[in-house]
């Protein structure tokens, strides 16, 4: 029998080619009087360009963007706003840039406005990741929930193929365990499913594409609906990728997307039902083999050995990730959590049914 909570989330989603350039409408639309861009190095001319088009409501740039959201970046960034005496955050960037958005707002009282430029879905989400003492801690609060979101295709059709493609993948572990994690609905459940077979149709074509608008717009879409489907939770999968990022320093988004087909194995046999729905939604028969298909022709690392991990430290990440587990459909152990990686460590098939 069917028993859930389900929570809407009050975020306005603005999508399309080009509404970018509603910025200052939305920032009037949200009475913010002084808004912070928080972006990286390499967009600072590209925030400037928007600052500029705010105008006075612009408080200024903040460039400093590290992936993991290192402790001391958080809060160089919530001193900024302080001194700026800025009332709002917009967030240029991938999910590095809109969780140090959220880092902020979680101390001071700012509304956040993102504007994606990958397809990471952490911009629907109240939920980001912190990283202090190489440990990188997940947190839940509606205080870092953006108030608008503008997805404009025109800023990620420029990405690389090496950036689209495991940026997607990213997007689609969000999707993959929605089906499984503890607060999941069946709202979600189509959420997730119709983002999986977005971003399994756009992903492709973006690599060998890189210029479609179109596809850039699918991924964009499947990438709104997979964080969407974030409000579901994260499992095993996610709890990995914190490991091996916050505590190992590895790639975000290419970690995400090497793990995923690894973690969806381990889970198969214990969530049926779900990875009945993932492989329909990929067109494939088994949905581990068919995600990790998909990674490679994404653009995916082959292995954890090619991202950099030493094989000396895998027994140090089955040990992080299985000493405080997020809910998971399988139980998670060291032993079974160490073999998982050892397998991605050298970059094997995992096996069909």
């Amino acid at each position: 029998m069917l028993s859930f909570v389900q929570e809407g989330l009050p975020v306005r989603v603005v999508f399309g080619a080009g509404r970018r350039r509603q910025l200052r409408d939305e920032v009037r639309h949200l009475g913010i009087e002084r808004a912070l861009l928080i972006t990286t190095p390499a967009k600072r001319a590209m925030a400037e360009a928007m600052a500029a088009e705010i105008g006075e409501r612009a408080a200024g740039v903040f460039d400093r963007v590290a992936m993991h959201v290192p402790i001391e970046v958080a809060k160089a960034g919530r001193a900024e706003v302080l001194r700026l005496g800025a009332d709002g955050c917009i967030a240029l960037g991938g999910g590095s840039a809109i969780g140090l958005a959220k880092a902020i707002a979680l101390e001071q009282d700012v509304a956040i406005i993102a504007l994606p430029t990958t397809y990471s879905g952490s911009e629907m989400t109240a939920i980001q990741g912190l990283t202090e003492d190489g440990v990188k801690r997940v947190r839940r609060d509606l205080r870092m929930l953006p108030r608008t979101v503008i997805y404009d295709p025109e800023l990620t059709v420029t990405l690389p193929p090496s950036i689209a493609g495991p940026s997607g993948m990213n997007a689609m572990a969000h999707c993959v365990e929605a089906f499984y994690a503890e607060a999941a609905t069946p709202l979600l459940s189509l959420a997730a499913e119709e983002g999986i077979r977005a971003l399994a149709e756009s992903l492709p074509v973006l690599v060998d594409r890189p210029d479609s608008l179109e596809a850039s717009a699918k991924a964009l879409y499947g990438a709104w609906l997979a964080g969407m489907a974030l409000g579901a939770g994260t499992a095993l999968h996610h709890k990995l990728c914190h490991t091996l990022g916050g505590s190992f320093d590895l790639p975000h988004a290419p970690t995400h997307a090497l793990m995923l087909p690894y973690s969806a194995h381990y889970n198969r046999d214990a969530a049926p039902d779900a990875m009945a729905r993932i492989a329909r939604a990929l067109g494939v028969k088994d949905a581990p083999a068919g995600l990790f298909d998909l990674a490679r022709r994404a653009g995916a690392p082959a292995s954890l050995a090619a991202l950099g991990l030493r094989h000396a430290d895998l027994d140090r990440a089955a040990e992080l990730a299985a000493a405080a587990p997020y809910p998971n459909p399988r139980p998670v152990t060291r032993e079974d959590v160490r073999a998982l990686l050892e397998d991605a460590f050298y970059g094997r098939r995992p096996q069909s049914a």
